[in-house]
Parts: C-alpha cells; structure tokens; sequence
C-alpha cells in the first residue's frame, strides 16, 4: 500500500478530492493530513475521510527535530502539497527528495514564486491579458515553485473571465488532474 500525507492550509478542497479518490483504493492510502492553519477547512474535511490530522506551527516546521520526524514515522512514498503555502525547509527537501510534489494554478515558469498563490495568480493572469492559464503539477525543492514540472494542464482565457471566473476553470483541471498525478509519481517508484 503507497502512503499519502497530504499538506493544506485553506479549504482543503484539493485534499478532499484526493481522499474521495482514494477512499476506495487497494494501493493508495492517505495516512494523514497536516496543516499550519488551526482554523484550517481542511480539518474538517479529513475527519469526514476519518484520516488523522496534525496541526503545526512555523517553528514546528522549521525545526528537523519535530515535523520531519513525526512524517518519517508515518513512512509517506509522496507528500502532497494541496494548498499549502509556506515554503518546505531544506532539511526537509532533502529526507524526502522526489517524494514532495506541488500543485501551482499556473502555468510555471510564469506566474510562479512568492506570494503567487490562489486569487493573486488568477489576477495576474487577467491583468496581463494572458490567453492561456491552467495548473502545474511539479516536483518541491527549497524554493518556491521552482522543481522539476511532472505535468502541465491548460485552459482558455476568454475576454470575459475575470479571477473569479478564471478560478473556477483552474479548479476544475486541479480536481481532475492531480489525483493522475499523484497515481502517475506513484507508479514511477516501482
């Protein structure tokens, strides 16, 4: 059985979905979901899946002596980051290289780096009269939306769309390709 821990710090509606994905599977379990945000969405969200929830602090994140083990412990194949926006430490890059992937609502290397996250990427797209967004799926390293990119979904930028209208379209492609994704990185371990 492949291992998930999966990271969040909003709504967690990317995590929720890839737990409905894998409710049911014989060869993906989501073991447990972390997250820095204590009023986080996403916690009510794992405990709908009965998936066990951590919260931590940036200090707790930080310090190899605390969240880096406990994840060892859990003995994850991938960490997903699905919503998560603090940067992962080196220390921890480094224990679980290969093993920590992203999902990014744009098309990197555009629109990438920090504090592009969320409704600020959408805004940015349509401010710069961009045709095309979409989503990247990459590998994590110690910056911000710089690692090896596993896959690239896109989508039109109509005249009309604003962010809001642009998000929509995003999540859409985030909710179909990401448990793909995940199942695509977890088949290239074997």
């Amino acid at each position: 059985m492949k291992r998930l821990i999966l990271f969040a710090s909003g709504s967690g509606t990317n995590a929720e979905n890839i737990m409905n994905h894998f409710r049911h599977s014989n060869v993906v379990k989501v073991v447990a979901v972390m997250t820095d945000n204590p009023q986080a969405g996403v916690i009510e969200r794992a405990n709908k899946f009965d998936v066990p929830v951590l919260i931590f602090d940036k200090a707790q994140l930080n310090n190899p002596d605390h969240l880096l083990q406990k994840c060892k412990l859990l003995k994850p194949d991938l960490i997903v980051l699905a919503g998560f926006l603090k940067l992962i430490p080196r220390h921890f890059v480094n224990q679980f290289s290969n093993k920590i992937i992203n999902i990014h609502p744009a098309l990197l290397p555009k629109y990438g780096g920090k504090g592009m996250y969320g409704m600020h990427v959408h805004e940015a797209v349509i401010a710069n009269g961009e045709n095309k967004s979409g989503i990247t799926i990459h590998f994590v390293n110690e910056h911000f939306d710089e690692g090896e990119i596993i896959m690239q979904q896109s989508v039109d930028v109509s005249k009309g769309d604003d962010a809001e209208s642009l998000a929509k379209k995003i999540h859409h492609l985030e909710y179909k390709y990401l448990p793909l994704a995940i199942e695509e990185v977890l088949q290239q371990q074997n």
